[in-house]
């Protein structure tokens, strides 16, 4: 934490010093475990086309292969946010990456499509264990003023990690094209099992672990996180989900959240395909030109929740706006560009704007504080990969009937109504936290 930062949190000066290097050590080994953690889940993504040919498919067919993963993740985020804090978040996570790295090599062997997709299914449940017990163990280190900047951070890694997976990828290529599209499951594994070692070590899930009380933030904050605490403890497991479903706000906000499912998915999953299909690249020029799509949206995972924090004073919707209004606009010309360069530039403007996942997991934080954050985080992500999911099944479909510009298009309109959800959003009070 930023050392100009004046208020210890209820710590005396040595508690602060312990508290803040724990706090960094939890961030940087959940960030840096969960950039290699892409390399088993976006992997697929970039051998869609290979995959087809290999297998005697289509891309729109392997794009309903892809949507399992985003399926069973979702839904799997929808509970794991509490089955992790019931049976440990640091075991929960670990089992979550060292089975994904099994299923994928196990992938890697197959030849029969329908297989395939119950691995990636079960492959898209494991992925779903790390990042809403990540977010929620986030919260216990790192208070509401320091929040947006925490998150952010995470989700860059994430950001990056895409960066990361498009790189291996293309690595695992050249170091054996004979294994063709299975090169892709294999060796990205390494790396993903390898950053457990430090993880295991350096991850603490609350300050309790290393001999601190909880940090102190404003007395009614506190009050708020006893009592809800104190409710989940008297009336069960499923409480906050009768809470948090009940509240319009959070509703609203996960449309917000499926839109941004659609938008940063889509694009994902299908701009490698577009590159090879509608530019006629090779499969490794394809990747190369789209990577400037996960660096923008790295880029923004660091700058939007950074302005949400020092410009707009911790007010999340004026940047979700802003963000809005950005990519459709940024869509609709990458809907008009046919040539390469133009295209792989403006991936890189749509990349930035439309990554607003960094500004909605800082919202979650917001919404239930220490008590619910790994319940809200969970809820938000099944959101986000419903969204996902419903594209990865659809688009193929689309691009098929319509051509590539009504991918573009399709999502351009959608972050139109996600401003509207936003302008709503910003109105909207919580009434029961």
């Amino acid at each position: 934490m930023a050392s100009k930062n004046t208020n210890t949190y209820g710590y005396a000066p040595a508690e602060y010093s312990k508290f803040k290097e724990y706090a960094w050590k939890m961030l940087l080994s959940f960030g840096l475990t969960y950039m290699f953690f892409y390399n088993g889940r976006q992997n697929i993504n970039l051998v869609l086309t290979q995959m087809a040919e290999g297998l005697g498919s289509t891309t729109a067919a392997m794009g309903v292969v892809s949507s399992a993963l985003f399926w069973c993740y979702a839904f799997g985020q929808l509970i794991n946010g509490r089955l992790g804090a019931f049976f440990g978040y640091k075991r929960f996570m670990m089992f979550g990456v060292a089975a994904s790295a099994i299923l994928n090599v196990v992938i890697s062997f197959q030849h029969s499509i329908p297989v395939i997709a119950v691995l990636w299914g079960l492959n898209g449940y494991c992925q779903s264990m790390v990042w809403s017990n990540g977010l929620g163990v986030l919260n216990k280190w790192w208070p509401k003023d320091r929040r947006g900047f925490a998150s952010g951070l995470t989700t860059a890694f994430s950001g990056i990690a895409q960066v990361v997976t498009y790189m291996t990828i293309m690595l695992c290529m050249d170091m054996n094209p004979e294994w063709g599209w299975r090169a892709a499951f294999r060796y990205p594994m390494i790396p993903m099992v390898l950053m457990l070692i430090g993880f295991a070590f350096l991850f603490k899930t609350k300050p309790e672990d290393v001999g601190l009380k909880p940090f102190e933030e404003d007395k009614a904050a506190e009050a708020r996180d006893a009592a809800l605490t104190a409710e989940i403890e008297k009336k069960g497991y499923l409480y906050p989900y009768k809470v948090l479903f009940s509240e319009p706000k959070v509703i609203v906000f996960c449309l917000i959240s499926a839109i941004a499912g659609v938008g940063r998915y889509g694009l994902l999953t299908w701009v490698p395909t577009y590159f090879t299909e509608a530019m006629g690249l090779s499969i490794k020029e394809g990747i190369f030109s789209s990577i400037l799509l996960p660096a923008g949206q790295a880029c923004a995972m660091f700058v939007f929740p950074f302005i949400t924090d020092k410009v707009f004073k911790g007010k999340r919707e004026p940047m979700l706006a802003l963000a809005s209004i950005m990519t459709f606009f940024g869509m609709i010309g990458l809907a008009l560009i046919k040539t390469q360069v133009p295209a792989s530039l403006m991936l890189f403007v749509v990349g930035v704007s439309g990554m607003v996942t960094g500004v909605i997991w800082a919202v979650a934080g917001d919404l239930g504080g220490r008590a619910f954050s790994s319940t809200v985080v969970g809820i938000l992500d099944w959101a986000v990969y419903m969204g996902a999911a419903i594209q990865a099944s659809a688009f193929g479909f689309l691009k098929d009937a319509f051509g590539w510009p009504a991918i573009f298009i399709t999502i351009g309109c959608l972050y139109i109504i996600m401003l509207v959800l936003t302008l709503v959003a910003r109105k909207m009070k919580m009434k029961k936290l």
